[in-house]
C-alpha cells in the first residue's frame, strides 16, 4: 500500500484500492457493523468512484470512513459519506475528524461541490462532531425500502 496519508499519535491514515482488502483482516471492536464480506469488500474496492480509509495502529484497522463520489446529470458530483466509525476505545481522539478532513479533501480534488453524511437523531457523538465543521443539520425525512 503506497497511499498513507498521514499519521500522528501512532495512528496512520490509508486510502484502499482494489488489491488491499487484506488490510481489513485486522480489526478493532465496533469499526464495522458485520463480518467482512471479500465478495462485497473487492466490489466495493473496484468501483472508481467508492472510497474507503482507514486508520490503523500497529497495522490494526481502528477507524474507517467508506464514501461514494456521487454524479449527477445537472450539476456537479457530491461526496457521499457512507459510514464513519472508530473503536470506543480510541474515541474522542481526533480519529474521525482526521477521517473527515482527508475525506473531504479527497472530494475537493475530485471535483465535488459538497460533501453530505447523515446519521440517527439520538447519536449526541456524531451530531456533535459532524455540526462542529461549520454546519447545521439539515431537516429531512429518510425512507428504507427492503430489496
Amino acid at each position: 500500500i503506497d497511499r498513507v496519508i498521514g499519521s500522528s499519535m501512532d495512528v496512520a491514515l490509508t486510502r484502499l484500492g482494489p488489491g488491499d482488502a487484506a488490510v481489513l483482516a485486522s480489526l478493532a471492536p465496533e469499526v464495522l457493523d458485520a463480518s467482512v464480506d471479500p465478495a462485497w469488500l473487492a466490489a466495493f474496492l473496484a468501483e472508481p468512484g467508492h472510497i474507503m480509509i482507514v486508520a490503523r495502529v500497529d497495522e490494526v484497522v481502528v477507524g474507517q470512513l467508506a464514501a461514494i463520489v456521487h454524479h449527477h446529470p445537472d450539476r456537479p458530483p457530491d461526496l457521499y459519506i457512507d459510514d464513519l466509525a472508530v473503536t470506543p476505545a480510541l474515541r474522542r481522539q481526533g480519529i474521525a475528524q482526521r477521517l473527515l478532513d482527508d475525506a473531504m479533501a479527497l472530494g475537493t480534488q475530485l471535483g465535488c461541490a459538497q460533501a453530505w453524511i447523515v446519521t440517527e437523531t439520538d447519536n449526541p457523538p456524531a451530531r456533535g462532531l459532524y455540526e462542529g465543521r461549520d454546519t447545521e443539520a439539515a431537516s429531512v425525512v429518510m425512507y428504507e425500502y427492503d430489496l
